[in-house]
């Protein structure tokens, strides 16, 4: 399988020169690039790169906020002639996985891009025995497959075990992540894990809700609200060692 990039740099004579490295390589796959930060946002969700290289300063919008708009949802290598320790700081805690000095070789660059895939590997790996989990879970309370909120429920459960803080930001971070990775708004993705805990709640499976958490959590007249749900399946896996 080769590893999808996409490469977005406002200087085209590099661009096509890492174009032109990575095409003539085995085992990787240019998917995608662009000279501004909104036009990579724009290609983004129809490229799913596995890694992103991303310059920094760019015209509309600079590498900072594609880096704020992305997320953890693809592995990201900065490339940038900005050497200030402040720079690499706030690239890296906006989760750029590697920062990259400009000049460097294109050698280096993949030696960076393969160190990613092997993270991505393991992530991968991860993920499966998290989807596993946590269909167990859903279906011992009884929310089925087929709605939307399933979807977006599972995914905010996995967003709550990477990092527990989001669910203090359900609002303002949590939703209107998920709704970019299903490309759907935050509003609907909140009715559609309601109607999902809804839906569990309904079909009268409380005592086996009580049973999975190992104490008398909820009782039919009562409904957790989405971000307490979330927040108990996430402790609950976090508990676990997952």
């Amino acid at each position: 399988m080769k590893t999808r990039l996409m490469i977005v740099d406002d200087n085209e004579e590099f661009l096509d020169g890492c174009v032109a490295y990575f095409s003539e390589k085995e085992g990787f796959e240019v998917v995608a690039t662009a000279t501004d930060g909104e036009d990579a946002l724009e290609k983004l969700a129809a490229a799913r790169p596995d890694v992103l290289l991303l310059d920094l300063v760019m015209p509309k919008l600079d590498g900072y906020g594609v880096l704020e708009k992305v997320g953890s949802a693809v592995k990201v290598i900065v490339m940038s002639a900005l050497s200030a320790g402040s720079f690499v700081t706030k690239a890296i805690n906006l989760g750029a996985k590697y920062y990259m000095m400009k000049p460097f070789r294109f050698e280096q660059l993949e030696t960076r891009v393969t160190e990613c895939m092997k993270e991505v590997g393991a992530a991968r790996i991860r993920n499966r025995s998290l989807d596993e989990k946590i269909t167990n879970i859903f279906i011992t309370v009884g929310i089925p497959a087929h709605i939307k909120g399933y979807q977006f429920l599972r995914e905010a459960i996995k967003m709550a075990i990477d990092n527990p803080d989001i669910i203090n930001s359900i609002t303002k971070r949590l939703y209107p992540e998920v709704a970019r990775r299903f490309d759907t708004s935050p509003s609907k993705v909140e009715r559609a894990i309601r109607h999902a805990i809804e839906v569990a709640w309904n079909r009268g499976k409380i005592e086996n809700i009580n049973s999975l958490f190992g104490v008398r959590v909820y009782s039919h007249n009562e409904k957790p609200t989405n971000g307490e749900f979330i927040a108990l399946v996430a402790d609950k896996m976090l508990l676990e060692s997952v």
